[in-house]
């Protein structure tokens, strides 16, 4: 038997990547390698490990798409265990829906989901991307489609605890706009976090198709707000398999999430995004390997929907200081 095939977690000769994902591979030099690691690193099922660790979360973030296709990124909170493996095929989300998210009438048989389990602290991650099977009320029964584990790199670590909100606030209807407030602004100016739902539906994208989300974190300041209704991102190095751009090379739309670590709003926006690959520009963000522009057209704010404090945030070790060697 051969290493490949020995190597060879996917399991099928279809290769787990959409024509997106290869075309962004391509572009970056990284097609061969990223194939390979795919095919190793990309499951169609969840180890027990990556079962035992949704279970132990209490949130969990979610992508998806609303009823005119646009992405949204939210999440979801409750008692650890609202997210349970009944088989490694299955995720269960039960529960945890907070008020304001744009994709809580999203939710049918057959809609595509794409669902991040991150415990922040231990700058752990794992991905799982798949179709719901089943909806009652809030209950999500998902048929896992790829499962794969991320590297800790650029998760800034902080712990959660819960905390009482406002009865009346987690009601509240979310405030919603065409472009930034100031406080929004000063938010995102000083963000070390974000998360970015994107998607490929065409049914041309194979065992490629569906939703993703996933996790971007910078020193404070790495998002950079360029107007009222523009932003521009670093795109640092990753593990090459490109599910996010490549999503964007098929469908521009995505869906961010930003987290007000210190009031509990939750700041929603979904975005047309602008890659660019190359040039002076990049100069601007120390390690971008590429930049990614996002032209907001919609904005969404829920005031004190997350039901956590956190502790004092420690950068990841890719965005603290350099310590100069004596000579």
């Amino acid at each position: 038997m051969s290493e490949f095939v020995l190597l060879n977690n996917w399991g099928t000769d279809v290769s787990p990547f959409h024509a997106g994902e290869q075309e962004a591979q391509q572009r970056a030099g990284v097609r061969d390698v990223a194939e390979s690691m795919g095919r190793r690193g990309i499951r169609r099922f969840m180890p027990e490990q990556h079962r035992e660790f949704f279970a132990a979360q209490p949130f969990l973030v979610i992508g998806g798409v609303d009823a005119s296709g646009q992405p949204w990124a939210t999440l979801r909170a409750s008692s650890p265990g609202f997210v349970s493996s009944p088989d490694a095929r299955t995720l269960r989300i039960e529960g945890g829906a907070l008020a304001g998210d744009p994709l809580a009438a999203a939710w049918r048989e057959g809609a595509q989901l794409g669902a991040l389990g991150i415990e922040l602290r231990t700058r752990r991650r794992n991905r799982v991307n798949g179709v719901v099977r089943s909806v009652q009320g809030d209950t999500l029964q998902v048929e896992v489609m790829q499962s794969f584990g991320n590297c800790p790199k650029y998760i800034q670590s902080r712990t959660p605890s819960f905390i009482e909100r406002n009865a009346a606030a987690t009601r509240a209807q979310p405030e919603i706009a065409t472009h930034l407030s100031s406080a929004d602004r000063e938010l995102l100016a000083s963000a070390d976090t974000f998360f970015i739902a994107s998607a490929n539906l065409s049914e041309e994208a194979g065992v490629g198709k569906g939703g993703d989300v996933s996790h971007r974190g910078g020193a404070p300041g790495f998002v950079r707000v360029d107007d009222a209704n523009t932003l521009t991102t670093p795109d640092y190095s990753g593990n090459r398999f490109f599910n996010t751009i490549g999503n964007l090379v098929h469908d521009p739309r995505a869906g961010l999430l930003v987290i007000d670590f210190a009031t509990g709003d939750l700041l929603y926006l979904a975005v047309r995004a602008e890659i660019i690959w190359d040039g002076d520009e990049l100069a601007a963000f120390a390690g971008a390997q590429r930049l990614v522009r996002f032209h907001v057209d919609e904005v969404r704010r829920s005031r004190g929907a997350l039901p956590f404090q956190w502790s004092a945030v420690e950068l990841a070790p890719q965005f603290l200081p350099k310590v100069r060697e004596s000579a």
